[in-house]
């Protein structure tokens, strides 16, 4: 009995899943993790987002929609480089539904109520990465201001 409790508490961790290779819309959701990230907190209110987010653009229960976040927060601290994410979701996607991806950029960073300039930067910096127009990007941001 006692080596039945012994090899209880000695027993290997399962082999961890091994991470998907990001497609476009693994791009996409690995990119909202990586915005709701970069101030340093990652808020109910931002995780709740990217569900609905992800729910509405892929046609996911919330259940789906949590797993996919689940998988993309596994690659957001896996996957070194954001441009490589952003152009998956560039070639992957009409300029159209970029467009949407940017509005849901800001929706993620600014859901937890603050406008964090690091959040800025990044969904900046990712609007760019994705091909989207400058003239484009401002209308993105104001919309989702309130201007």
């Amino acid at each position: 009995m006692f080596e039945r409790l012994k090899s209880f508490f000695h027993r290997k961790a399962p082999p961890a899943t091994p991470l998907p290779e990001p497609d476009a819309r693994l791009a996409l959701g690995t990119i909202l993790v990586r915005v709701a990230l970069v101030d340093d907190s990652y808020l109910f209110e931002e995780v709740k987002q990217i569900d609905r987010i992800l729910a509405a653009a892929y046609d996911l229960t919330p259940l789906e929609a949590a797993k996919m976040r689940a998988t993309c927060e596994r690659l957001a601290f896996e996957l070194p480089k954001q441009a490589d994410l952003a152009a998956k979701v560039r070639e992957g996607v009409s300029y159209e539904h970029r467009l949407e991806k940017a509005d849901a950029l800001w929706r993620v960073a600014l859901a937890d109520g603050i406008a964090d300039a690091r959040e800025t930067e990044l969904v900046e910096l990712i609007e760019t990465q994705l091909g989207i127009t400058p003239e484009d990007q401002e209308t993105a941001r104001r919309a989702a201001m309130g201007q």
